[in-house]
C-alpha cells in the first residue's frame, strides 16, 4: 500500500476550504442575481418597517400582532394610492387642457414679461420664442418641433418612471407590513449581522438601536417633512383651482427632498394668482402658501432626528446619488442608507480610537 505523504492532510484541508468558499461565492452570486432587481424596493421596505415598528408595537397591544400588520399595510397602501390618483388626474387634466387648446387654437399665452429680455445670454432668445408662441402658435410648433419632441420624450420617460416608482412604493408598504409582523426576529438578525460587520461582539443591541434611530430620524426628518410640506402646498394649489396643481405639488415634493426651499415654486405661483384671481382669494392663498412654503423651518427641528448628528451634506449627497442610481425611489432610499453608513462608520472610528487610546495608556513603559 502506498504511504500517504505528510503534506496530504494539509492539502486536503486547503482544497476543502477552497471548495467551500467557491460554493459559497456561487450561492451568493445566484442569490444576488435574483435579489438585485428588487434591491431598492427591499431597502425601502426595511426603512419603512423600522419607521413603523413603534406604531406596530402600540397597535399590537390592542388588536394583536397580525391585525396590526394588516392595518398598517392597508393604510400605507391607501396613503400612497389616493394622492397618486389625485395627482395623476390633475396631470391628465392639465395635459388634456393643453392639447385641446393647441388643437382648437384657443390656447392663450400672455405677453412677454419685460424683465425676461433683460436676462443675460438667454433673455433675447426666450423672449423671441415667447413672442412667437403668443402670436402664432402653429408657427412656433413648426419652428421648435425638435425641442418640443425631445421634451415630450423626456416627459413620457419621466412619467413611466414615476408610475414604476409609485408601484414600487405600494409593493414596499406591503413588504414592510410583513416585516413588522416579524419584528423581533428581524431585530435579532440585525444585531447579529452588525456584530459580524463591525467586529464588536456584545454591541449588537446598541448598534441596532443606533441604526434604527438614524433610519427614523433621517426618513422622518427629510422624507416626512418634504411630504407634509408638499401636502400643505398642494392643498392651496388645488383649493385655488390651478390647472397644474398636481405637477406643482410633485415638484414641491422633489425639491423638499433635495433640500431646496419650496418658496422657489410658491412665490411665482402667488404672482400668477394675484394676476388672475380676485384680491381676497389671492391674499388668502398668499398667506397659506407662505406658511406652507416656510413650514419646513419649524418642522425640521421637530422631526429631524432629535439628537441625531448627520451632517446635511451627507443627506444631500445621498439624495442626489440615490436619484441618479434608482430614480424616484432612490430619492427616499439614498439619504437614509448613506446616513446609516455614516453613523456606523463614525461609531466604528470612535470605538477603535478609544481602544487605541486605552492600549497606549495601559502599555508598559519601554
Amino acid at each position: 500500500m502506498k504511504p500517504i505523504a505528510p503534506g496530504a492532510p494539509a492539502r486536503s484541508k486547503v482544497l476543502d476550504a477552497a471548495l467551500q468558499l467557491g460554493l459559497l461565492a456561487l450561492l451568493l452570486f445566484a442569490c444576488a442575481r435574483v435579489v438585485l432587481p428588487f434591491a431598492g424596493v427591499l431597502l425601502w421596505s426595511v426603512i419603512l418597517a423600522v419607521m413603523l415598528y413603534p406604531l406596530h408595537v402600540r397597535l399590537a397591544r390592542k388588536v394583536g400582532n397580525r391585525w396590526s400588520a394588516v392595518l398598517i399595510g392597508v393604510v400605507g397602501v391607501a396613503l400612497i394610492i389616493v394622492p397618486t390618483i389625485a395627482v395623476g388626474a390633475s396631470i391628465a387634466s392639465s395635459a388634456g387642457w393643453l392639447i385641446d387648446g393647441l388643437q382648437n387654437q384657443t390656447l392663450v399665452i400672455p405677453p412677454v414679461p419685460p424683465r425676461l429680455i433683460e436676462l443675460p445670454v438667454v433673455g433675447e432668445k426666450l423672449a423671441e420664442a415667447w413672442t412667437l408662441a403668443a402670436t402664432d402658435v402653429p408657427a412656433a410648433l413648426v419652428k421648435y418641433k425638435g425641442q418640443l419632441s425631445a421634451t415630450a420624450v423626456w416627459i413620457a420617460t419621466f412619467s413611466g418612471r414615476l408610475v414604476a416608482g409609485e408601484l414600487a412604493f405600494v409593493l414596499s408598504f406591503a413588504i414592510a407590513a410583513v416585516l413588522v409582523a416579524y419584528g423581533k426576529g428581524a431585530a435579532t438578525f440585525a444585531q447579529r449581522l452588525l456584530e459580524i460587520m463591525t467586529g464588536n461582539r456584545g454591541r449588537g443591541p446598541a448598534l441596532a438601536a443606533l441604526t434604527a434611530a438614524t433610519v427614523r430620524g433621517v426618513a422622518i426628518g427629510v422624507v416626512g417633512v418634504a411630504a407634509i410640506q408638499s401636502a400643505l402646498v398642494g392643498a392651496g394649489f388645488f383649493a385655488i383651482g390651478l390647472p397644474t396643481a398636481g405637477l406643482l405639488m410633485l415638484a414641491t415634493l422633489l425639491l423638499g427632498i433635495i433640500q431646496v426651499p419650496a418658496t422657489l415654486i410658491t412665490l411665482p405661483v402667488i404672482v400668477y394668482v394675484f394676476a388672475t384671481e380676485p384680491t381676497v382669494p389671492a391674499v388668502i392663498f398668499m398667506i397659506w402658501s407662505l406658511f406652507a412654503g416656510l413650514s419646513d423651518n419649524f418642522l425640521k427641528p421637530l422631526m429631524l432626528g432629535r439628537g441625531l448628528e448627520v451632517p446635511m451634506p451627507v443627506i444631500l449627497i445621498g439624495v442626489i446619488g440615490g436619484m441618479i442610481a434608482d430614480g424616484l425611489l432612490g430619492l427616499f432610499v439614498g439619504p437614509v442608507v448613506l446616513a446609516v453608513g455614516y453613523v456606523l462608520f463614525m461609531e466604528w472610528l470612535d470605538v477603535h480610537s478609544a481602544d487605541g487610546s486605552a492600549t497606549q495608556v495601559g502599555a508598559p513603559p519601554q
